[in-house]
């Protein structure tokens, strides 16, 4: 899928302000994007609570071990914004194609064609630096994520996840589902031979896989990557656009709206063992909150990934 040759952004007229965003590389307009053109090939872990359309039960929980390649390419020239109330922006940014398989089975998951891009700071509205992520998914969802960059020398702190649903708009008020116990068996959870290699603590807290593949790996410099598609946090952007089979109709309840997206990418420098070259490591987190039957279902995505030299 590539661009007509010679293909570049030119703003007409052009603008004058220069794009400062000092992360990663000060000399890219890229900023803390800078590392991320290229191919990026790796394993995770993905969970969803799919809608169950059988009386008596509403849920299915779908696990996944995943192979995954995550291709970036630059986008060449200036992406202009114009601005009302405030000088116009330039923005720079990568287009990238996502695509996830079950590591256990080969079937296709998951595939995200999208754009990430960093916007300097503004002053209408007061915003610093920051990146926003625009993703299409075939299931009928669009999402613009918004958020900050944060350059940091030590290794990522990587906080538990859980994926236990809870009451709408009211995260505290968790309910459990006996199908997130691989003790006790059920239809309505993937078949054995689909979830070799998933282990409960892998359910219990799906980021544990982003922290056992960094046992024993010394990691010399992370950037992250912070988005969410809340318009309250972390930058007053961002929201989520849901076909109407995935709203539902108006008054019975959605089928499965995707309504928020929060995801935490960290770009890993990491030393090479046993003379080796250092590279680059990229992990993420990924949790989307499917509304349905009065409850936000947490699905879950992780991945590990390696640029390709």
């Amino acid at each position: 899928m590539d661009l007509k040759p010679g293909f570049s952004f030119r703003p007409l007229p052009s603008i004058g302000r220069a794009l400062l965003f000092s992360l990663s590389r000060p000399t890219s307009p890229l900023g803390p994007l800078a590392d991320l053109p290229g191919v990026w090939t790796g394993k995770g872990f993905n969970m969803i609570w799919r809608p169950n359309n059988t009386p008596g039960q509403d849920r299915f929980l779908e696990l996944n071990l995943t192979d995954e390649q995550l291709e970036f390419t630059e986008i060449p020239g200036e992406i202009p914004n114009r601005g009302l109330l405030q000088a116009d922006i330039l923005m720079f940014g990568v287009r990238y194609l996502q695509s996830i398989s079950d590591g256990n089975n080969g079937a296709g998951l998951h595939i995200e064609p999208g754009i990430f891009a960093t916007v300097p700071q503004t002053s209408d509205p007061s915003v610093p630096p920051s990146i926003v992520r625009m993703a299409s998914i075939p299931h009928g969802t669009t999402v613009l994520a918004q958020g900050l960059a944060i350059p940091d020398v030590n290794a990522p702190i990587i906080n538990p996840v859980d994926i236990t649903p809870f009451i709408i708009g009211n995260p505290a008020k968790l309910i459990k589902f006996p199908e997130s116990d691989l003790a006790i068996p059920t239809k309505f959870r993937s078949p054995p031979p689909d979830i070799v290699g998933i282990t409960q603590t892998m359910v219990d807290n799906p980021n544990s896989v982003l922290a056992s593949a960094l046992a024993g790996q010394t990691v010399k410099h992370t950037v992250v990557l912070q988005l969410s598609s809340n318009p309250a946090t972390p930058v007053i952007g961002g929201g989520t656009a849901n076909t109407a089979f995935l709203k539902g109709a108006p008054g019975h309840g959605p089928n499965a709206d995707a309504a928020e997206v929060t995801s935490t990418f960290w770009i890993e420098t990491i030393a090479g063992a046993g003379g080796k070259p250092d590279f680059l490591q990229l992990q993420y987190t990924q949790t989307v909150l499917l509304n349905f039957n009065g409850l936000s279902w947490p699905h879950v995505t992780v991945g590990t990934l390696v640029k390709a030299p």
